[in-house]
């Protein structure tokens, strides 16, 4: 009788070329600099995948992946920093009264056109940070209440940093790949 073994993957460490923000930046550098090394950590986690992984669900009945988190975050950009912040008159992306979870359900499209846009959605987000001051105020729709950019910003980098975690665990379930 032979023993069955399972054979193991070693996992591999996510690494890029990211820069920790400045430990000694003022208030304005460290938060655009947080937000920016939280999706620089979230582009690395969907690196060297294809289209089909990147869809990947990572455990039913979940409908979390990658592709997922990549549109959803598109439309926190746009929904956070365009519309509710500088109140800019553009359409929601990837939600609808009648399916608002499109964003992680119906992964229908291209996954570069995704990215694309994502790209975009953060570069107009960077665009209106530099023209705005801290206390600079935009409204939110639900509740007619102002807020403040540094508010803005404190809630993205919690957007981000709570889903670069979903990130990691749907990652290393494709691949067995792991980082920070």
């Amino acid at each position: 009788m032979t023993e069955h073994t399972t054979p193991t993957i070693a996992p591999t460490r996510l690494t890029g070329d990211r820069t920790d923000p400045d430990p000694l930046a003022d208030e304005r550098q460290a938060l655009a600099g947080s937000l920016d090394y939280y999706r620089h950590t979230f582009a690395l986690k969907c690196a060297g995948l294809d289209p089909g992984q990147l869809s990947q669900r990572s455990v039913p009945p979940s409908a979390l992946t990658l592709h997922g988190l990549l549109r959803h975050l598109t439309g926190c950009e746009r929904w956070w920093f365009r519309m509710q912040f500088a109140g800019e008159d553009v359409p929601l992306l990837y939600y609808s009264d009648d399916d608002p979870d499109q964003d992680f359900t119906d992964l229908d499209g291209d996954v570069d056109e995704a990215f694309a846009l994502w790209h975009a959605e953060c570069e107009r987000s960077r665009q209106i940070v530099a023209a705005s001051s801290m206390d600079q105020t935009g409204i939110r729709r639900s509740t007619g209440e102002p807020f403040t950019l540094r508010w803005l910003m404190l809630r993205m980098i919690g957007e981000y940093a709570r889903h670069l975690g979903h990130a990691d665990l749907v990652r290393e379930r494709i691949d067995g790949v792991t980082g920070e």
